[in-house]
């Protein structure tokens, strides 16, 4: 059963008639749905309302409109079934029924007829999909496309925008290595012209009215037809721009490249725009890729360089964390173990960070533990790691700020060389006050000034050692330009002062995150916390 045949039942269904639709064109009458019959209309049938005799009793001949020669025949029609307005709404139904089976057919004539430029698009997209490499995707998308326009040669070359050069991708027909760079202001050159234009330029040798766009000089071509086509990209939300060509020579057959041939190539183009700039995407992010990997790697390492808790936990309570802005960082902290039963403890911000602060940092945690076992107090022993870092540092135009407390349990005593560094206190964890570590000495790196020790008693079991670094006192706050800042910190040192250290640490971080919204840091962060 046919569409029509389907849509004639329903139609007898709703309006109580019997239906037969009729067609009358050179090869004479036939009917197209309906009930079979011997009986045809008589010629002069197509007349608007016509009343006709049938064998099966009188009936209605209804033009269908847009239907040249086709009529609907309506008989045994129920009540109102044969008015006029039924009759013309029933030949409408069907003459849109046959309109739309017209359109589908020329739709698909004209499918069969670009089956090939169609599977040329498919193809393709098929090639930009499962190819990596751009200069494969690029020779096996040229040897399709120039085999279905009858291109005996063609390349595909590239915009290099610094350089402001042609560069081949593909070439077929020739030898790549004659295919030099062209220069975009080259003005002999066509495709040079369509890529500073953005347009088509063609030749069509069979149109005697056509001028030769192109250069004759040097021409050692088959044929004088040529097109020309620029290879397109828009950003999203940006203008159009070429950054390439597709140019197709030696046309097989008859010298003349058609209007259909512009138009597939430059859909092509368009796609192959895409898959160009994507390259270039991808090459640039190969190159960032590689810094990033090597970025971790010393980001690892530098990690690596900072000692673990454990080293002090047999000693003293401890806890310490380092979270660096880049990969790599100028903050870090040492813990030790000295002589006599003594912690060392040390934390230090280079100016900056990145890879210029990560360099000071990793020679001064290499050099902090080696000096600090040689020397005999902490002021000695940060005059020592000034002297050893003084090539680097006046080199990068860095300084250090540096805070050294040693430890002795067994006296009760915290002997302590600051070095600039304004966030190292003394917490009572009985009272909650907090004392500054005030500075001794100028930063490493700013002037050769040595300074002297500090003495403080020190309490086991009851003083707080709190060190931190300016990248947690000036995180800036999610909401304004408010501080973290530094009674912050200690606030949470006092309320939780009886806690394990630890504890105290993931507080100060979890509220540190929940002020500045998560993400980067601005600078490195670094918190050390001691309890004896």
């Amino acid at each position: 059963m046919t569409r029509l045949d389907g849509l004639v039942l329903a139609l007898e269904h709703l309006s109580g008639a019997s239906l037969r639709v009729w067609r009358r064109d050179a090869a004479g009458t036939r009917a197209l749905a309906g009930a079979v019959s011997e009986w045809t209309p008589p010629r002069n049938g197509g007349r608007a309302g016509r009343r006709v005799e049938t064998p099966e009793g009188p009936a209605w001949l209804e033009p269908v409109p847009d239907a040249d020669g086709v009529w609907i025949e309506i008989r045994d029609a129920g009540p109102g079934a044969g008015d006029g307005p039924v009759r013309k709404a029933l030949a409408q139904i069907v003459g849109s029924v046959l309109a739309s089976e017209h359109e589908a057919a020329q739709v698909a004539a004209e499918l069969s007829d670009r089956y090939e430029e169609i599977d040329l698009m498919y193809s393709i997209s098929d090639i930009l999909g499962h190819t990596i490499r751009l200069e494969d995707a690029a020779q096996r998308i040229l040897v399709e496309v120039s085999t279905v326009v009858r291109a005996g040669r063609a390349t595909l070359l590239a915009l290099d925008e610094e350089r402001r050069v042609l560069r081949l991708i593909a070439a077929r027909g020739m030898d790549p290595k004659d295919v030099e760079p062209i220069e975009l202001d080259d003005p002999l050159s066509v495709a040079a012209r369509v890529v500073r234009d953005g347009r088509i330029i063609s030749y069509d040798p069979t149109d005697l009215a056509a001028a030769n766009p192109g250069s004759p000089a040097g021409r050692r071509y088959k044929g004088n037809a040529f097109l020309s086509v620029p290879v397109m990209y828009a950003a999203s939300g940006g203008p159009s721009r070429p950054i390439g060509v597709i140019n197709l020579t030696d046309r097989l057959g008859e010298d003349a490249f058609t209007a259909g041939d512009r138009k597939l190539v430059a859909a092509i183009a368009n796609q192959i725009g895409a898959a160009i700039e994507n390259a270039r995407l991808v090459a640039r992010d190969l190159g960032q890729e590689r810094m990033r990997s090597e970025l971790e790697l010393a980001h690892d390492l530098q990690l690596k360089l900072l000692p673990s808790p454990l080293v002090l936990a047999a000693k003293v309570d401890i806890a310490a964390r380092c979270r660096q802005a880049d990969s790599v960082g100028g903050d870090f902290y040492n813990l030790l173990n000295l002589h006599g039963g003594r912690i060392g403890v040390m934390i230090g911000d280079v100016t900056s960070h990145g890879f210029a602060s990560a360099l000071i940092m990793a020679l001064a945690m290499a050099a902090s533990g080696i000096h600090a076992a040689a020397a005999e107090s902490p002021t000695d022993a940060l005059q020592r790691l000034e002297l050893s870092l003084i090539p680097e540092l006046g080199r990068t135009e860095m300084f250090l700020q540096l805070f050294y407390a040693v430890i002795d349990p067994r006296e009760h005593r915290l002997t302590f060389a600051n070095a600039g560094h304004p966030q190292a206190f003394v917490v009572d964890a009985v009272t909650g006050a907090a004392t500054r570590l005030e500075a001794t000495r100028p930063p490493l790196g700013v002037a050769p000034k040595a300074g002297e020790d500090h003495v403080r008693p020190w309490r086991p079991k009851q003083d707080i050692l709190c060190l931190f670094t300016d990248g947690i006192v000036d995180a800036a706050g999610e909401s304004g330009p408010t501080r973290f800042g530094e009674e912050r910190v200690l606030a949470h040192v006092r309320s939780l002062r009886d806690r394990p250290v630890r504890e105290i640490l993931e507080a100060i971080y979890a509220d540190l995150a929940a002020f500045t919204g998560g993400g980067r840091p601005s600078d490195d962060r670094t918190l050390v916390l001691l309890k004896g």
